[in-house]
């Protein structure tokens, strides 16, 4: 189907004939030294006004691909349904300081707990097409970084980009599960599904967990609680003996939110831990949204404007040659 999106445009056509129309007489300062008689002047007069309000064809032409281009034509292709069934994900992803502990073993060797994070979450993320996934970043407070949205790539983007501080070294894990329920509470059909991952307790915030979670019960939101970090001593040392490190994860509270939201708790030690919450959500029963389409459009408008550029530079060089021709 071909249509234009601006149609509305085409009434510019007439503006050049209006504009010869109404183009005023020009005088000079020394006309009336060269002022012919009456009989040439009664001669010349109808030719002059004609040459005035005549309009080149080439220029009109001109003219008419530029509107053409202005009213940005375009083709569209046949709808293409896309998928109405799926879930409300929403992920709280802890960026506190204590998150930068390199006690994760990734791919043969200890890694900070963002980085682990990152990985495993970026397959999840991929993993969930046809679902709706939104993300939380919390530290001294929470804020949404990416709204529910079935852009995976987008979401994906947005956590890759995420620091360590980047929005305090604190842990708030009140108000990321109260900013996750403002969230769900505008959606009317929603699995509502928050996955929180975060490696301390609550130390900062204006909603403690346990306010926030009296507002997820009343909405209906079910808590995936993620405890990341080991519980073990950090790598290795000269003598085999181990590193610095641990954890101070409050698990009372982590099992306390999902147990009384009906979700379930995981302890990640390591990726496999991170990699059990799969399995879990796949169990849960997609819900039905309104059906949607999307039409594929290919934009038109740069070969009529394309076409104007060339006949305007031909002009150009017709009036040059015209012009050399002249003076030889």
């Amino acid at each position: 189907m071909f249509e234009f999106s601006w149609p509305w445009a085409f009434v510019l056509l007439p503006l050049p004939w209006l504009l010869a129309k109404l183009k005023p007489v020009q005088y000079t300062a020394n006309a009336r030294l060269r002022m012919p008689s009456f009989a040439n002047l009664a001669e010349l007069a109808p030719k002059a006004v004609q040459q005035s309000r005549k309009i080149h064809w080439l220029e009109l032409l001109i003219w008419l691909l530029l509107v053409v281009a202005a009213a940005n034509p375009k083709w569209l292709d046949e709808p293409i349904a896309l998928p109405n069934e799926g879930r409300d994900i929403m992920l709280a992803v802890d960026l506190s300081g204590s998150m930068t502990e390199q006690d994760m073993e990734y791919q043969g060797r200890y890694v900070d707990r963002l980085s682990v994070v990152k990985a495993v979450l970026s397959e999840f993320i991929e993993q969930r097409q046809g679902d709706r996934l939104g993300l939380i970043l919390f530290g001294d407070t929470a804020f949404l970084q990416t709204p529910l949205t079935r852009d995976l790539n987008t979401v994906s983007q947005m956590l890759s980009e995420a620091q360590i501080g980047l929005v305090g070294r604190a842990t708030a894990i009140g108000d990321a599960l109260g900013l996750a329920v403002k969230r769900f509470s505008q959606k009317q059909q929603s699995n509502r599904v928050l996955i929180l991952l975060t490696d301390g307790q609550n130390t900062a915030g204006n909603l403690s967990p346990d306010d926030a979670l009296i507002l997820a019960r009343e909405e209906g939101i079910k808590v995936y609680t993620v405890g990341v970090g080991s519980d073990g001593r950090r790598g290795f040392s000269l003598f085999g003996m181990g590193g610095v490190g641990g954890s101070n994860i409050d698990e009372a509270t982590l099992k306390h939110i999902s147990k009384e939201t009906s979700g379930l708790y995981f302890r990640a030690k390591d990726v496999a831990g991170l990699q059990q919450i799969y399995q879990e959500l796949d169990k849960l029963e997609p819900v039905s949204d309104e059906a949607q389409t999307f039409r594929p459009q290919l934009a038109l408008f740069y070969w009529p404007l394309a076409g104007a550029l060339l006949l305007i530079t031909l002009t150009i060089l017709l009036k040059a040659l015209r012009g050399m021709r002249q003076e030889v």
